[in-house]
């Protein structure tokens, strides 16, 4: 892209951080304290857009591109120092918890004990919140936005926990197939249960807007991140069976994923089910604008995950073992992006454009004038690569490397010869200075042409494979990577200014 979009604003540079990676004393990064600390020091160090990964709630993976709803927020990201201000919890609800680990997040060990500090603050709630905070509460469960998603999602939460967490295809037939008298009866049944889980979702949307707020504040922006696919046991498919390619059990007859590439040689099989693409159209695309309309909501721009199967998808057989048996799908292509803007008028969209992208896909591209990406770990694994910074244009985000990448420390440490040679010369690297290789590529994508670069916090940190957040090709291990408390600190603050002032990003 040759110039970049208006609603970019001018050369910026920004700081790649999920707030689960927070520093904390309740073993996950939330929306309180420690956010409000990150903000700052971003101000001080002359960044002005923070990327965040998807905010909705996870699943057994952890993940938050398999989430269990596609609108919801996520309730681990609650705060609980937040709640003890506004006197929505007791102080004593804090003083007993389990010894979390410091840098990693226990999975295992937070979602029960979350739970109970949120189940405490409901029971506050209701027994002590001024009348004009229930009222916001009422607010907030019947506004316009709320209507599309909000019934589906408490019901199918509360019905979630009535059988134990299992998934929604081994419930009972009339609830699983959505009977409308047995849905009727389940929600007045379980109304406590999802008035709940209204509650839970009232305090993160309000938390989080309060995060927006401080951000603006300090005048930096947000870039979201929306994956194209959801998980099959969401709240989304249950409650949107007719758009999704299902069988009469509701379980996918097809799965997402993507041919052998530079993460796995045997490709990557994310199991999410595909979409019935000619249901959606014949809707106008409904639930997709309703998707893109709450993920705005979020966020001041958004990166669209995966763009390449908006206009063809590798769909695989279900019950592959390995994606290497799928077969390239069209997509809906530039038919959806039309009906969205229709609704919604220009998007502030960034293509997630990498791996192998065929010349369709670069055309929808150009015509809807998006953003792309490039990852400067990349560049030096063959002549003349794309993610190369003199091939970068104004209409380009680049990085040193995304959550899907080692650290920098890591990838070097694993880089062979060949491509250590290149870097070195392409950066200007020589003899002691390659333990600074992380800064190297800082200053080399500073220094491009791209409109916005950001850096994930591990390689501002200097860390090495330990800090990794995700391995695409790993089920276990992933996502969980935490920020040791007072590590981002005023030296990485005042050299990431620095670097921001003179390649005019300051």
């Amino acid at each position: 892209m040759e110039h970049a979009p208006q609603w970019m604003g001018g050369r910026s540079a920004g700081i790649l951080m999920h707030p689960t990676s927070f520093p904390g004393p309740y073993g996950i990064g939330d929306l309180g304290p420690e956010a409000d600390r990150f903000l700052d020091w971003m101000a001080d160090a002359g960044q002005s857009v923070w990327q965040v990964l998807p905010l909705g709630p996870t699943s057994f993976l952890n993940s938050p591109y398999v989430s269990t709803s596609a609108f919801a927020g996520n309730p681990l990201l609650i705060s609980p120092d937040l709640l003890v201000a506004e006197r929505l919890l007791p102080e004593d609800a804090l003083h007993e918890r389990p010894a979390f680990p410091e840098d990693w997040v226990d999975f295992g060990a937070i979602y029960g004990w979350k739970e109970s500090v949120l189940r405490a603050s409901w029971d506050r709630f209701r027994a002590e919140a001024p009348d004009a905070l229930k009222e916001e509460f009422r607010a907030f469960r019947t506004a316009p936005e709320q209507a599309f998603w909000l019934w589906d999602w408490t019901l199918f939460a509360a019905l979630k926990q009535q059988h134990g967490g299992a998934e929604w295809t081994t419930w009972p037939p009339d609830l699983a197939g959505r009977s409308a008298v047995s849905l009727s009866l389940a929600a007045t049944r379980l109304s406590a249960e999802v008035e709940f889980h209204a509650y839970v979702q009232f305090l993160f949307f309000r938390q989080w807007g309060r995060m927006r707020r401080e951000a603006a504040k300090r005048g930096i922006r947000i870039l979201g991140d929306i994956p194209i696919y959801v998980a099959p046991d969401s709240a989304d498919v249950w409650a949107n069976q007719e758009i999704f390619q299902l069988d009469a059990q509701g379980h996918p007859t097809a799965v997402a994923g993507v041919p052998p590439d530079y993460f796995s040689a045997t490709g990557q099989l994310w199991g999410n089910p595909l979409y019935l693409w000619e249901v959606l159209e014949g809707s106008g695309f409904q639930w997709w604008i309703e998707r893109v309309r709450g993920v705005l909501r979020t966020c001041d721009a958004m990166r669209v995950d995966h763009f390449r199967g908006f206009v063809g998808y590798w769909s695989v057989p279900a019950g592959e073992e390995t994606a290497m048996n799928g077969r390239w799908v069209s997509g809906p292509g530039m038919k959806l992006f039309r009906a969205m803007t229709a609704v919604l008028g220009d998007l502030p969209l960034v293509a997630e454009d990498l791996g192998v992208i065929t010349d369709d896909v670069k055309a929808l591209i150009a015509e809807l004038r998006l953003p792309g990406m490039r990852v400067l770990q990349f560049g030096f694994g063959e002549q003349d690569s794309i993610h190369l910074p003199h091939h970068y244009t104004p209409g380009t985000l680049a990085y040193t490397g995304t959550h899907d990448n080692d650290t920098t420390r890591g990838w070097w440490a694993t880089l062979d010869e060949a491509a250590r040679g290149r870097a070195r010369g392409y950066v200007g690297l020589a003899g002691p200075a390659e333990g600074e290789i992380e800064w190297a590529l800082i200053r080399a994508e500073y220094e491009s042409v791209a409109q916005w670069v950001f850096t994930p916090a591990q390689d501002v940190l200097g860390l090495g494979s330990e800090a990794r957040m995700n391995l695409p090709s790993r089920n276990e291990g992933n996502w969980g990577w935490r920020m040791r408390p007072g590590a981002l600190g005023g030296a990485q603050a005042g050299r990431l200014r620095r670097l921001a002032e003179l390649s005019g990003r300051g």
